[in-house]
């Protein structure tokens, strides 16, 4: 459990944030109004970048999107435990770690949910393909542009429907 602890329900915190971390990034927020918005940002490197920059932009993307749609009471994130490469699982580490510690300093509360628990809530089998995902997103009446998309609102319909785990 991470240092700070999530409230007791999902549905009682306002504003949650979702997101599927890797260089395509998926993210979904329910702003304090109760709307849900979602997308895909890339945090892929240009030509001249140095190998920290993606993680600048991505600490600056989050603290732009807290000022914007915030502020952010809570963070789900997918906890990947096995990866396809070893850049993937670098890459997904940075994120995580750049997250957490942005968390942190602002006394967010985050957790990371298994890709299992994400997968069998949005679609009943815990090994769903990416397809599946999206399908399970537009069965919801979402139109996610990709997979990351999708998986980030099934992340943020978990935390919600599920009360972060505890309901």
């Amino acid at each position: 459990m991470p240092t700070n602890a999530l409230p007791q329900t999902a549905g009682s915190v306002r504003t949650i944030l979702a997101l599927d971390l890797g260089t395509a990034t998926g993210w979904a927020i329910r702003g304090y109004d109760g709307l849900i918005t979602s997308g895909t940002v890339s945090f892929r490197p240009g030509r001249y970048d140095g190998g920290g920059m993606r993680y600048l932009r991505f600490t600056n993307w989050l603290t732009e999107l807290d000022r914007l749609s915030g502020p952010v009471e809570a963070i789900y994130f997918e906890e990947v435990r096995r990866h396809a490469g070893t850049d993937a699982s670098h890459v997904y580490g940075g994120l995580m770690a750049t997250l957490t510690a942005w968390a942190e300093l602002r006394g967010i509360p985050y957790q990371g949910v298994p890709v299992g628990t994400i997968k069998l809530h949005a679609t009943g089998k815990g090994n769903a393909s990416k397809q599946a995902m999206i399908d399970a997103a537009r069965a919801r009446g979402f139109h996610p542009a990709d997979d990351n998309e999708a998986d980030a609102i099934a992340i943020l319909l978990w935390a919600l429907e599920s009360k972060g785990g505890l309901g």
